[in-house]
């Protein structure tokens, strides 16, 4: 037997730094994936968020109320975006998620704040994902005790006793208690979803090259579209059937709420798994071996469950992380899916999402069948 040879070894250390240059797609991985997460929890991720959207239904105009909404936009917590004119439209507002907070201002908030007598003031907060508020509603807590300070002069100065002049009542809407689980589990459905079906479908047509048998699909008179949808089909019925364990757990172990309806929410998962099956076809059209399947997969599922709001406050990003974010399929199902569970939304809140997702599905179907080879190279 011969001796340990470092010749030998770093012979083979050559050949294995040559190998990784050829294979120019895990090279590009290996740099790409540091560098990507290096940007994105560097630059992109913010468990403070700010300049929230805040819309302002105020049925007392006064001096104090023009000195509340300057300090909620000084507080750089709240960016007051519109003004409800009824109970109704405010309501609208917050369960589309135009905004983020409503602040309401009852009638005789003035008179009562002259006369010492503490007036209510409302903020309504969409609390789906509690992370996105609990800042805010610190900050207008501590808001609400120096804010009117100037206001209170001559007769008034004596109210000034550096404690809350008036009574903040907070309704966190559609999740009372700020229970994660009720932000988290609905969104786990579309982070098991994008995961597993991309991966199925890339590694369905990459295994058929590796192995040979391409060659006999090819020479079958089948169209693209047709070898696209037998792809994708059979694995649209195992995403329903993941999908109903995980509403299953939710409802029964975690206590998840299902107020809308799951004819709804189905309509929307099959846009949605077939958008993903769609980027996992793409990727199998670009792989060379399953490997460079799973690496693109992981490419593309990073940022999706950083830039989507799952883990983090989609709001709380800045502008072009919110752009690339508002690219990708998850971020919309998770707004679509946590309306419809959490906030009992119909198809009218849903249209603007479900409209982007139908953008994404068709460009990355054109992308995937235009890539598409009929005949081997």
């Amino acid at each position: 037997m011969r001796r340990f040879s470092l010749f030998r070894l770093g012979a083979l250390i050559r050949k294995e730094f040559i190998q990784m240059r050829r294979d120019r797609l895990t090279f590009a991985m290996m740099l790409g994936v540091p560098v990507m997460q290096l940007v994105l929890f560097g630059y992109a991720i913010n468990s403070d968020p700010k300049h929230l959207p805040t819309a302002l239904f105020s049925q007392d105009h006064s001096v104090f109320t023009r000195t509340l909404v300057k300090g909620l936009e000084n507080s750089d917590y709240f960016d007051i975006v519109g003004e409800a004119r009824t109970a109704a439209e405010a309501e609208d507002m917050i369960r589309t998620g135009k905004v983020q907070f409503v602040v309401q201002i009852p009638p005789g908030f003035s008179r009562d704040m002259q006369r010492g007598q503490r007036p209510q003031l409302l903020l309504d907060a969409d609390a789906t994902d509690p992370a996105a508020t609990g800042n805010a509603v610190a900050g207008l807590q501590l808001l609400a005790t120096t804010v009117f300070n100037r206001d209170l002069q001559g007769s008034l100065a004596a109210q000034r006793a550096g404690t809350s002049l008036v009574d903040v009542v907070i309704h966190r809407r559609y999740n009372a208690e700020g229970r994660t689980e009720l932000n988290i589990v609905p969104g786990l459905i579309g982070v098991i979803l994008t995961m597993t079906m991309i991966i199925f479908t890339a590694l369905a047509m990459t295994r058929e090259i590796e192995r040979g048998t391409m060659e006999n699909l090819l020479t079958m008179p089948v169209r693209p579209l047709e070898v696209m949808m037998g792809k994708i089909l059979p694995y649209i019925m195992i995403g329903y059937i993941q999908t109903a364990v995980v509403l299953a757990a939710a409802y029964w172990l975690f206590e998840v709420p299902i107020v809308g309806s799951l004819w709804l929410l189905s309509f929307v998962l099959f846009f949605f798994v077939a958008a993903n099956l769609a980027v996992g076809f793409t990727f199998s059209t670009l792989a060379r071996n399953q490997l460079q399947a799973i690496q693109m997969t992981i490419f593309f599922f990073l940022p999706s469950i950083l830039l989507s709001g799952f883990m983090f406050p989609f709001r709380g990003m800045p502008v072009w992380a919110q752009w690339l974010g508002e690219v990708l399929p998850l971020t919309h199902f998770l707004r679509m899916v946590r309306g419809i569970l959490l906030k009992g939304n119909g198809f009218a809140e849903i249209v603007p999402d479900m409209a982007a997702l139908l953008a994404f599905l068709v460009g990355v179907s054109i992308v995937a069948l235009n890539r598409y080879r009929q005949t081997l190279d």
